[in-house]
């Protein structure tokens, strides 16, 4: 994108003020001169006419300095200071580390804690252009070519583009704007953000997720991973390391830039969504020794996504979507291979590490400007399953400790970790409606579920899915307060690197050395064609079964909390694109006006085939 300019403000008003003192002086001079003897009128008039000199030449001067602040030539305090608070803090140098956090701490000193001031319910912030963007001259030398660094910018759009080295739980405070408004509603089934949602039970959620956009993964982004396979470019570690830091940085700056833009965060609202879950990584926040990840360019991005759901009256759900040491192992932890957080050689290290980022994060968005727009914050995606369950427990606990002690207004969140809705029946209890478990629905990655007929998966949805969820919901035989964090309506495991670059598909059969198709013919019919063509060429009866998949999901995850979809925009795989099926016409128009639910019977398919 184009970068916004600074505005070249003052010259039109400073010259027309210019014209009035020379009016205005003319009148007094005038007045001065009636009535008194030529003689007299005549000694004065050398004096008056040096006074006027002198004033005329300092209006010109007074003209003079106004353009060259304006343009940034001449360089003031109040233009280096940041307009985002009034509360110094201390400096951040790029790449410093998360503060020193204990286990059992509950509070920890805040940077800076930004005052409460009457602007925050402003109507409008002001853009890049109405701040004046900083020059290189006002970059102090510690902060220069960092991420911190509003010269070094590839994208101006809705950032403040004055440099600050204020800071929030030692996060940067650049790019943000000292107004906002939270006033409006993404539609009108749902509250302004400024008013009580009340009861997600009674009101779910019917959101999509920002997947790809901060945290890679190859098979939303496959333009990103177009390497050859010798060079082992699988996750963003891979390919961090591959590019260097300075091509690194510059490619991911430009996604960042472009493949989510407030365009989509208009027809999210549109398409009768609430939410947005923002999946984000942990080197948006701080790297350690080794890493080749970009450290801190996504935090900017991040901040104005946030700015950008609010000003389309959309709530978020932050997710912590990678943390140190990979709690996983997919690529979408950032690096694929072994677990090494809490488990691990250097599990415990890194497990503390996440609890000290969260430290930062939590004081972060404990700040005013947050407390209406974020409404759910998580902890960490789908920690792996061979975690022990009471260590991973434990960890959860402390950094419930650790968030709510901050004072972060949103519900926390806690992943299920692979391990099925019963398995957390009677942990972590005592926190109410502030903490609520998220399960991720899938038939596609279990070879027992995907080898369904279509009409077995939209049934075993609304059967075994929404009793799960009902029973979750229950302390008495589930944790309590349930949502669903990622569900899609692939019914194939065919999308290019869907299951890691490289891997085939269960589907086919050739899935991680396997020999056994599992689609639901389970012989050598078994084929991703029709799941790999283009949405124009879909089937009639496809799209149906499409649709009615969907519908049954949005349904039976409308049990508990509501449902968050995986993930708005891929580049060429359009069963996990909310955005394509919009497009394609296999998904509601408006996600809270449905012609299908679970009650009902499941349609007819026609004659698709059981096959692709």
């Amino acid at each position: 994108m184009d970068s916004v300019r600074a505005s070249e403000f003052g010259s039109t008003d400073r010259l027309g003020a210019f014209g009035s003192s020379t009016d205005k002086l003319a009148t007094i001079r005038h007045g001065a001169e009636a009535g008194v003897t030529e003689k007299a009128t005549k000694s004065r008039k050398p004096l008056w006419f040096i006074l006027g000199g002198v004033v005329m030449l300092l209006a010109v001067a007074g003209i003079v300095v106004g353009v060259l602040v304006a343009k940034n030539v001449i360089h003031t305090g109040a233009h280096n200071k940041s307009n985002i608070n009034d509360t110094p803090a201390a400096s951040e140098s790029a790449g410093a580390s998360a503060p020193a956090y204990s286990p059992g701490q509950t509070q920890a000193t805040k940077t800076s804690s930004p005052k409460a001031t009457g602007t925050h319910t402003s109507t409008s912030s002001p853009s890049a252009t109405e701040a004046g963007c900083s020059t290189e001259k006002d970059i102090p030398t510690a902060f220069k070519g960092t991420y911190n660094d509003p010269t070094t910018w590839l994208d101006m759009t809705d950032f403040n583009c004055t440099f600050t080295s204020e800071t929030v739980g030692n996060l940067s405070l650049v790019g943000l704007n000292s107004t906002w408004d939270d006033s409006k509603q993404a539609n009108p089934n749902v509250p302004a953000l400024n008013k009580p949602w009340g009861s997600y039970s009674s009101n779910p959620i019917r959101a999509v997720n920002l997947g790809g956009w901060f945290s890679l993964e190859p098979f939303i982004t496959p333009s990103l991973f177009e390497y050859d396979s010798s060079l082992g470019i699988v996750d963003e570690y891979t390919l961090c390391a591959h590019l260097g830091p300075k091509q690194a940085a510059t490619t991911l700056e430009k996604h960042y830039a472009t493949f989510i833009t407030e365009q989509d965060f208009i027809d999210i609202a549109a398409a009768g969504l609430s939410h947005v879950r923002i999946p984000y990584s942990y080197w948006a926040v701080t790297t350690y020794s080794g890493d080749p990840y970009v450290l801190g360019v996504s935090w900017r991005y991040l901040l104005r996504a946030i700015e950008w759901a609010r000003k389309h009256g959309l709530r978020v759900n932050l997710d912590l979507h990678a943390v140190p040491g990979s709690q996983n192992g997919w690529n979408h932890s950032g690096r694929s291979g072994s677990i090494d957080w809490i488990i691990g050689t250097d599990g415990a290290t890194n497990a503390q590490r996440s609890l000290d980022i969260h430290n930062q994060l939590s004081q972060f968005f404990a700040q005013d400007r947050y407390k209406n727009v974020i409404a759910f914050y998580g902890l960490v995606n789908e920690p792996g399953i061979t975690i022990p369950q009471n260590e991973l427990a434990d960890w959860t606990a402390s950094a419930i400790k650790v968030v709510s002690g901050n004072g972060v207004a949103g519900t926390i969140v806690f992943s299920e970790a692979l391990r099925g809705l019963p398995a957390w029946q009677g942990e972590l209890q005592g926190y109410g409606n502030d903490l609520v478990i998220d399960v991720h629905e899938y038939v596609i990655f279990d070879t027992n579920l995907i080898v369904f007929d279509h009409s077995k998966k939209v049934s075993f949805v609304c059967s075994t899915f929404e009793s799960q969820i009902s029973a979750s919901l229950k302390t008495s035989t589930g944790f309590g307060p349930t949502m669903v964090g990622e569900w899609s309506q692939a019914d194939t495991d065919c999308a290019q690197w869907v299951n890691g670059v490289g891997n085939g598909a269960r589907w086919t059969g050739n899935f991680s050395g396997e020999s056994t198709p599992y689609c639901p013919t389970e012989d050598s019919k078994c084929s991703c064609t029709l799941a790999n063509q283009p949405v124009s060429s879909y089937s009639s009866d496809y799209k149906t079964f499409l649709l009615s998949f969907a519908e049954a999901q949005m349904s039976a995850y409308e049990t508990g909390w509501g449902w968050f979809y995986w993930t708005w925009k891929t580049e060429s795989a359009p069963l996990w694109s909310y955005q394509a099926g919009l497009q394609g016409g296999f998904m509601p128009p408006v996600a809270y006006n449905r012609n299908w639910t679970c009650s009902d019977s499941v349609p007819s398919f026609g004659s698709l085939p059981e096959y692709y």
